[in-house]
């Protein structure tokens, strides 16, 4: 039998661009930038629900991305969730009366921390907790409400 040099050719550049594709995908899925994060530091919030975040979620301030949840845990004396963030050096003057609350991208994205700042001149530091949260707003549980509103006669339960 005769081999063919252009399908040999053909196949090769084939399985190269197959690699390609696979290592390209693999950049692009996995956290490159946790690698070169640089100095961080670590703050809590509490909230009373967290409804689907999860650790590696992004935290905002202004819609710019200055951290990432790295993780979450149910405090057994307060019955609320923990979620701890880590944030980049390059944000150490957020006012330390700023404020965490759990927010969603786009109508049924993932969620994640926004920080709204508050007006204190002292900033947070490594370990701080931030005091003032907004817990997530669980969508099934808004349209089921909404939904008992227009079942009942004249809106009213």
């Amino acid at each position: 039998m005769r081999r063919s040099f252009g399908l040999e050719i053909g196949t090769g550049l084939f399985v190269l661009l197959g690699i390609a594709a696979v290592i390209f995908l693999a950049t692009q899925t996995t956290n490159l930038e946790a690698l070169n994060a640089g100095a961080t530091y670590e703050v809590n919030a509490s909230f009373t629900n967290v409804g689907g975040l999860n650790a590696g979620a992004p935290v905002t301030l202004a819609g710019v991305k200055i951290g990432q949840v790295t993780g979450i845990r149910l405090d057994m004396q307060s019955l609320q969730a923990v979620v701890t963030m880590r944030i980049s050096k390059r944000f150490d003057r957020i006012p330390a009366d700023s404020t965490a609350a759990i927010e969603t991208q786009g109508l049924l994205g993932d969620q994640y921390v926004g920080i709204i700042p508050g007006g204190s001149l002292d900033s947070l530091k490594g370990g701080d907790t931030i005091h003032f949260t907004q817990p997530a707003i669980v969508l099934e549980k808004l349209i089921n409400q909404v939904m008992a509103n227009f079942a009942s006669p004249g809106g009213k339960n």
